[in-house]
């Protein structure tokens, strides 16, 4: 070969293994790069509105979560989950973001605004640039995660509000997110829904892609909130589930009365069988309240687990709705508790020191053994709207003696006032069953026959 064609080859070489040096060290970098976000879309075609991920269908089969744990939430068939903030004082949005999508999960990312109620005024120029400012660098941190599914802005921003401007705040937000994302829709949730919010929302908030309605035993008139709105837009039912310690009967001295574990899970079913699944034509899905447990009322009122982490007959309800079947080992069933026969609806009355029996049946489905735990609380004195902190009310002490099938004998508090009886049946398994009697105590009390 002559001198120059060995030299041109011997040049050719060198160039094609620094092309493939090139290429291979470009393939290094992509894979290393952050997978790009998720792109969703609100579709509307044949007169319903679908949400799509990827171009994929992708109906909300959701939970709301502060702490709760992400693989059960999976394992039961969820496939999303809202917060109420970016960063929970638990975890950053980051280490949310990062175990959701460990876990093959969507983040529907809620970004707290200020509330009227709380003192936000939104006839502050300087309060609302000083926020605007704020949202802006949350939106830029987590707009690019792949598990982000959509943007939540504001929750119940109605409650208590009198100022409109609110929603022309929210609505400059929007559209500034829209500019910097294209890829994720944005929302705001509300407490129910009536034809004055439906008019303020689409003469002041335009830039919403759907809303998020929030109801619990008023669910059951949301066909016709959104008809009495001529709301015909998309939604996500954004907060659902047991009757709503403010909707429940009360006693004589006003204390709600709560529904057992058993009773909320049939409702769970019932509702949304009724009025979410139901609505395919604008409901995208639902956020199912709440996957934990917080108190709130009682420390079992609206947490689909107590808070030793067992799992409730709400959880096995969820798995149903979410998957068509019951899971392999479910909770235990529970009725209503009883004080000496009588019903929490008869405003029972006890005086100070006596003795009483409590009872209540239960059963566990799979046979499993069944054990029980008692416990008095006070009556919780907080009186808070809209999911506000409440501090867990002090445990009495009194005496107490276990008698057969779970029953006790119990001797009343000897402090008048106003007292909760708590029970929780567990299986061994994971798995519990709960339910709780408000009773009163007064010193010279004679109880009704």
């Amino acid at each position: 070969m002559p001198a120059v064609a060995a030299e041109w080859v011997c040049d050719w070489r060198a160039r094609l293994g620094a092309v493939l040096l090139l290429l291979g060290a470009g393939q290094i970098a992509l894979a290393g790069a952050p997978p790009a976000p998720a792109d969703v879309r609100i579709v509307h075609a044949d007169g319903r509105y679908q949400l799509r991920v990827n171009d994929q269908p992708f109906r909300i089969q959701g939970a709301g979560v502060e702490s709760g744990s992400l693989q059960q939430l999976a394992a039961h068939g969820g496939n999303a989950l809202r917060t109420w903030r970016t960063d929970n004082g638990i975890e950053s949005g980051t280490a949310l973001l990062d175990r959701a999508q460990a876990n093959g999960l969507m983040v529907a990312m809620g970004i707290e605004i200020g509330r009227e109620r709380r003192g936000f005024d939104y006839d502050d120029p300087s309060a609302v640039a000083r926020q605007f400012a704020r949202v802006r660098a949350e939106v830029l941190r987590y707009k690019d995660h792949p598990a982000l599914l959509m943007w939540v802005v504001g929750n119940e921003l109605n409650l208590k509000s009198r100022n409109p401007k609110v929603w022309n705040a929210l609505n400059n937000i929007a559209r500034w997110i829209h500019q910097v994302d294209p890829h994720h829709p944005v929302m705001t949730t509300v407490a129910g829904f009536d034809a004055e919010l439906g008019v303020l929302l689409k003469a002041r908030a335009p830039a919403l892609d759907l809303i998020g309605i929030q109801l619990y035993g008023d669910i059951e008139h949301l066909p016709e909130m959104l008809k009495a709105a001529a709301w015909t837009g998309p939604y996500i039912v954004t907060e659902w589930g047991p009757t709503g310690h403010w909707e429940a009967p009360t006693t004589a001295w006003g204390a709600p009365i709560e529904d057992d574990s058993t009773r909320k899970a049939q409702r769970l079913v019932d509702r949304y069988q009724r009025f979410i699944a139901a609505d395919q034509r604008q409901c995208l899905g639902s956020f199912v309240f709440l996957w934990g447990q917080k108190q709130e009322r009682t420390p079992t009122w609206y947490g689909l687990f107590l808070e030793s982490g067992e799992a409730t007959a709400g959880v096995d309800a969820m798995h149903y709705l979410w998957t068509g079947a019951w899971p392999g080992n479910q909770s235990p069933s529970i009725a209503p508790i009883r004080i000496d026969g009588r019903a929490a609806e008869s405003s029972v009355v006890l005086q100070p020191g006596r003795s009483h029996e409590a009872s209540v049946e239960a059963a566990d489905p799979d046979g499993d053994a069944l054990r029980y735990h008692w416990t008095i609380m006070r009556e919780s004195a907080a009186i808070t709207i809209g999911g506000d902190h409440e501090s867990v009310p002090d445990v009495v002490s009194t005496s107490m003696t276990e008698l057969a099938d779970g029953s006790i004998r119990f001797e009343a508090p000897t402090k008048a006032g106003a007292y909760r009886l708590l029970v929780s049946v567990h299986d061994g398994h994971g798995h519990a069953a709960y339910a709780n009697f408000p009773f009163a105590v007064e010193p010279g009390h004679t109880a009704a026959k």
